[in-house]
């Protein structure tokens, strides 16, 4: 619904507040009239501009869609040698990772997302896809210029991704709300791009050893 500026900035403060009390109790156990207390405003109010809890959890996913959209489209990948490229996206996406809406976003949508496939779906279709196209389209243009091998740029940008933060989605997912601090979150992905890159064997004479024995 169109809203004037107050009412935007009504909005915000109840996609906050919102944001608070997902992250501590999990969607399920969230109350309205606690998000309402801490906002400020009305229950009549925010059911005016949702609708309902709901419809809440839709617009803190979409606020976090926007931004993070946003995000990778302004990477500006092309041209960059993979290493710098590949740590660009992980600085990136960790600082995204350790925000509370972010962390409240993977717990709805995963954790709680057979309760809500319609919300679930839509998150993937647009955020997961929209990451994973933008990976796939520089590691193309990587293979095609000789920088990578990959046998399915597709399939190396879905694996990168998750290599990054599958783990921590996964706590998220099963409700653990002990989130490391944004330079652990960094520092993980960055390992995580060193071993995308280098793998884990040895090398010798220039080339990989295929076997150890």
């Amino acid at each position: 619904m169109d809203l004037c500026k107050r009412g935007e900035m009504r909005a915000e403060r109840f996609l906050d507040a919102a944001t608070e009390v997902f992250a501590e109790k999990g969607y399920q156990h969230a109350r309205l009239s606690e998000i309402v207390a801490r906002a400020g405003g009305s229950l009549a109010t925010l059911y005016r501009i949702f609708g309902d809890k709901e419809g809440l959890a839709h617009a803190i996913i979409e606020r976090r869609l926007k931004a993070h959209t946003a995000l990778l489209e302004d990477m500006n990948l092309s041209g960059l040698p993979p290493e710098q490229a590949l740590r660009r996206v992980a600085i990136r996406l960790a600082r995204i990772m350790a925000q509370a809406e972010s962390q409240v976003v993977y717990r709805i949508v995963i954790g709680e997302g057979q309760s809500f496939p319609t919300l679930r779906d839509w998150f993937f279709e647009t955020a997961v896809t929209t990451a994973r196209k933008t990976l796939t389209d520089y590691f193309q243009q990587e293979v095609d210029a000789g920088r990578l091998q990959l046998a399915s740029p597709k399939a190396a940008a879905a694996q990168f991704y998750m290599s990054l933060f599958g783990d921590q989605i996964v706590r998220l997912a099963s409700g653990n709300t002990n989130i490391p601090d944004p330079e652990t979150l960094e520092s993980r992905a960055l390992a995580a791009v060193d071993l995308f890159l280098h793998g884990a064997l040895p090398r010798w004479g220039g080339g990989r050893v295929h076997s150890l024995i």
